[in-house]
């Protein structure tokens, strides 16, 4: 709702107002500093809406949103822009609606190309934050992402909601680079990227104890997941965006990691030693690639390779 319909409405908006329960947390002159700086984030679907939605409530007041997918029934159990009203709307818009409808003096910003090695520098330049929702299976546009907002010396991070549980990556001077991190390089398969990416998430693996890994749909994109884990990586990602835009260090950077998991009130946050390359981590993708393979996950990726390069730049199903 743009500010001059909320006036027609007899409401004033006042942002020191909207805003004052978050005093005792976070002071005035950080809350004016929130208000001034730029979040960028790839996919406003399943995480990356509520990453906005959490810091449109946190005061942030400048964002560029990216997505150019639409809402689907299926997106309904998870991503906070999807109701039956928004169904065949894109992504992108309605996020930014909901950001202004929360606050409308906030600056929004819509990035109307998916994340390419082209542009995604022109997609994180300026910003203070670059926050990824990007899909999981999407891994050629997230590296893209991470690699610019590293090269541009971006603090940049992945909350990744796994079942009930979430996870919490951050990338920045003085830690290890997503590629790094994860032991990613070109010339890998795509599912050998995948299996990679999936063991790097979560080490601790507190979720596999209840995921079906036979739900998976590679072709699809599909995979288990709940609004309980996006609610939680939101507000991981929340709380270590207030970090390093208050400057309040220190931060989680890589390799440490984070999980919490809601149902098996479990928590785990961790130093992995030599990120995927640890021998653990080698152990543990040899066991997942061997289970994967045996459900035919690797040879449904190999048959939908070309599906696969175009969803590698689609946003927002996570």
């Amino acid at each position: 709702m743009a500010y001059a319909q909320i006036l027609k409405q007899g409401v004033a908006f006042s942002r020191p107002a909207a805003f004052e329960r978050n005093l005792g947390l976070i002071t005035l002159p950080e809350q004016e500093k929130l208000a001034n700086s730029l979040v960028v984030i790839a996919g406003c679907g399943g995480v990356g809406g509520l990453h906005a939605h959490t810091f449109a409530r946190l005061g942030i007041g400048r964002f560029r949103i990216a997505d150019s997918d639409k809402f689907s029934l299926p997106n309904i159990n998870r991503q906070i822009g999807a109701t039956i009203n928004t169904i065949g709307k894109n992504k992108a818009e309605v996020t930014a609606e909901m950001i202004r409808s929360i606050n409308p003096d906030a600056s929004v910003e819509i990035f109307e190309t998916n994340i390419s090695h082209e542009n995604a520098q022109r997609f994180v330049n300026g910003a203070n934050v670059v926050i990824d929702g990007v899909d999981f299976f999407a891994l050629a546009a997230r590296r893209h992402l991470f690699a610019a907002a590293w090269q541009a010396r971006i603090p940049a991070l992945t909350a990744a909601p796994l079942g009930f549980s979430a996870t919490l990556h951050v990338f920045a001077k003085d830690g290890m680079s997503f590629d790094e991190y994860f032991d990613l390089r070109d010339d890998q398969e795509p599912f050998d990227q995948i299996v990679r990416f999936f063991v790097g998430l979560a080490p601790s693996c507190l979720h596999l104890a209840y995921m079906d890994l036979s739900s998976v749909d590679i072709k699809s994109g599909r995979g288990p997941s709940s609004i309980l884990g996006s609610q939680m990586a939101a507000s991981l990602a929340g709380g270590e965006t207030i970090k390093i835009l208050l400057e309040r260090g220190p931060l989680l950077l890589a390799p440490n990691y984070l999980q919490v998991d809601c149902y098996r009130q479990l928590l785990r946050k961790r130093r992995l030693r030599g990120g995927n390359r640890n021998w653990i981590q080698r152990l543990k993708r040899a066991m997942l690639t061997k289970r994967l393979r045996s459900l035919g996950l690797d040879q449904t990726l190999k048959k939908n390779s070309a599906d696969m390069t175009r969803a590698s730049t689609h946003f927002g199903k996570q």
